[in-house]
C-alpha cells in the first residue's frame, strides 16, 4: 500500500513539475496557510472563461456583429488566462483582437474555434491535476488509518 502512495506522490510530483513549466503563475499563487487558494482560483477562471466563450459564440452569430462588445470579451479571456498562466489561450487572443479591430468575420470564428481548443487543453490539464491531488491525499489519508 505505501508504494501506491509514493507511485502516486512521484506521479503528482512529474505531473505537477510539467505543468509549472507551462502555468508557472498558478506556482506562484501556491500559499499553505490556503492549500485550496489555486483551484479555487482556477475554477473561477473555468467559469468566467465559458462565460466568455458563450457569449464570443453568440456575440459572433449575430447578424450584424458589434466587434467591440467580442474584444472586450477577448479582452477579458486574455488577462484572465494571462493571470493563472493559460499562455496558449492568451496567445490565440492576440490574432483574435486583431481581426476584432480589422472586423474580420472569419478570422474571429477561427480563433474563436483555436481559443476553445487552447481552452479545453488547458482545462483538461488542470483537472488532471486537481485529480491527482485528491487521489494522493485519499491514500495518504487511508494509511494514516492503519
Amino acid at each position: 500500500m505505501a508504494a501506491g502512495v509514493l507511485q502516486l506522490q512521484r506521479q503528482l510530483t512529474d505531473y505537477t513539475a510539467s505543468l509549472f513549466s507551462e502555468f508557472n503563475q498558478l506556482q506562484q499563487l501556491q500559499d499553505e496557510s490556503n492549500p485550496d487558494f489555486v483551484v479555487e482560483v482556477v475554477y473561477v477562471f473555468f467559469e468566467d472563461s465559458e462565460r466568455l466563450l458563450n457569449e464570443l459564440a453568440k456575440t459572433l452569430d449575430q447578424q450584424s456583429i458589434d466587434f467591440r462588445k467580442v474584444d472586450a470579451h477577448v479582452h477579458q479571456l486574455k488577462g484572465s488566462s494571462s493571470s493563472i498562466g493559460a499562455q496558449r489561450v492568451q496567445r490565440v487572443c492576440i490574432p483574435f483582437r486583431n481581426n476584432c479591430e480589422e472586423q474580420n468575420i472569419e478570422g474571429c470564428l477561427r480563433c474563436l474555434q483555436q481559443v476553445k481548443q487552447e481552452y479545453t487543453l488547458v482545462k483538461n490539464k488542470l483537472e488532471t491535476l486537481f485529480k491527482l491531488e485528491q487521489q494522493l491525499l485519499a491514500a495518504q489519508r487511508s494509511m494514516s488509518t492503519i
